[in-house]
C-alpha cells in the first residue's frame, strides 16, 4: 500500500507525531511484513507498507491504523489520504 497525507497548514509535526505512534499498531499486525512512515515535504507525508499476502493487505486496510487515521483526519489533513494498493513488482 503506498498511501500520501497533506497536513493542514501548521499541523505537519502533529501529522509525524501520529504516524511515529501508527508504527506501534503495526508491529502488531502479523501479515505486515515492512511498515514505512515518510516525509515529502513540511506537509506531505506518506505511508508504504508490505503484506505476505493479499490476506495480511486486507486484515490492515480493515485494521486500527486506517481506524485510527479516521479519528483524526478532521483535525490533521487538509484532504482526504490518497490510498492506493500497488503491486511489487521488483526488489533487492
Amino acid at each position: 500500500i503506498l498511501a500520501t497525507l497533506e497536513a493542514k497548514p501548521g499541523r505537519g509535526d502533529d501529522l509525524a507525531a501520529f504516524l511515529t505512534k501508527g508504527r506501534e499498531l503495526a508491529v502488531a499486525e502479523a501479515g505486515t511484513v515492512t511498515w514505512y512512515a515518510f516525509r515529502l515535504s513540511d506537509t506531505t507525508y506518506g505511508i508504504f507498507d508490505t503484506f505476505d499476502d493479499e490476506a495480511g493487505r486486507q486484515a490492515h486496510l480493515n485494521g486500527e491504523i486506517p481506524a485510527a487515521l479516521g479519528t483524526v483526519a478532521d483535525d490533521l489533513l487538509a484532504a482526504a489520504p490518497d490510498i492506493r494498493t500497488i503491486d511489487i513488482v521488483a526488489v533487492k
